[in-house]
Order: C-alpha cells, then structure tokens, then sequence
C-alpha cells in the first residue's frame, strides 16, 4: 500500500510544477461537473415539485363531494353490534347523481352487509367520474417535496455521470501518456539502474 500524506483542500488549484495540463483539465470537469449537477439537480427539482403540486391544488379544487346511495345490500355478514368490523371494507354497487344532472354507478368500498339504499359519501370529478378523495393541502406539500427531490436527484444522475465518464477519459488518456513518455526514457534509464 503506498504512503498517503495529509489531505490537502483543493490541491488541484495549487501551483506546482509537476501539476500537467491533464490535472488542470480535471480540476475544470470537476468544479463544472459538480456545478452543472447542483444547478440541474436544483431547477428540476423544484420544477417538478411545483408540477406536481398544481396538479394536486387542481384535483382538489375540481373534487366534488356527492352522497351515493347503494343499490344492493353490500355482500358478507354485517358486523357486530359494537360497530367493530375490524376494518373490513367490501366492495358495493351505488349509483349517484352528478352535479350536471346526470345519473351515474360505481362501486365503493363499504362495511359487509350495509343495507341496500345507505348513503354513502365519494368523490367526482367535474363530469360526475369517481375519483380518489383529494390530497390536503399539507399532503400536496409533502408529496410535491417527495417527487421533486426524487426528480431533482434523477436529474442531477445525468450530468454527474457524465463528468464521470469524461473524469474516466481523461485518465485513460493521462495513462496513454505515461505509456508514452516511459516508452521514450525507457531505453535512457535501462542502462543506468541494476
């Protein structure tokens, strides 16, 4: 294992002579490199974030709370007169009116053995279509932050593996040289050591 001395910040941009073109043009891929990520990785970040939080804002201002009706009693047993279904829910046809006027059925998940005619409350979309209860405000905020910060590291993947892949270039190129080089002194220092 050869010797490592004390780390030393920045030793790309220090002056010293035996530093080569190749080492400067690697202190310049680096300090780009790391830029364009921290910028790429930022901007879509917050880009997607505030995408997928005018989406959710969107969804929630055109969610319309109806009151569905069952049409059939909901199969299994109902539950036992304590209210304690464990949780289980089964899924039952209701039929509802849209706010256009028009009629509409589904299913929906509900408690067994719910009785034919219940209301039951859901949510539609503008044309009367069920759709997912809509996140909170709080919950949009949460989820635009998740998916922009999984957006914005998937973004930032792309140019730092870039500059990675240029970093591996440049010292495969670096050890051509060598290659060179030692090939031109070889036959000078052949004679000289043993």
């Amino acid at each position: 294992m050869a010797f490592r001395g004390p780390k030393v910040w920045l030793w790309r941009w220090r002056r010293n002579p035996l530093k080569r073109r190749a080492d400067k043009v690697e202190a310049w891929v680096l300090l780009g490199t790391w830029t364009v990520t921290v910028l790429v990785g930022v901007l879509a970040g917050l880009a997607t974030a505030r995408t997928v939080e005018q989406g959710l804002t969107r969804e929630r201002a055109e969610a319309r709370l109806v009151t569905a009706h069952l049409t059939s009693q909901a199969p299994g047993r109902p539950a036992a007169q304590d209210g304690d279904s464990g949780g289980e829910r089964v899924w039952a046809k209701v039929s509802w009116t849209a706010p256009n006027g028009s009629a509409h059925s589904g299913q929906v998940r509900v408690a067994p053995g719910t009785a034919a005619g219940t209301p039951v409350a859901l949510w539609t979309d503008p044309r009367g279509r069920l759709v997912t209860k809509p996140a909170t405000a709080e919950q949009a905020r949460l989820r635009s932050g998740l998916v922009g910060a999984l957006g914005g590291l998937s973004a930032a993947a792309v140019p730092c593996a870039a500059g990675h892949a240029l970093r591996r270039r440049l010292e495969w190129r670096r050890l051509d040289q060598w290659d060179v080089a030692w090939a031109r002194f070889d036959p000078l220092w052949r004679g000289r050591t043993g």
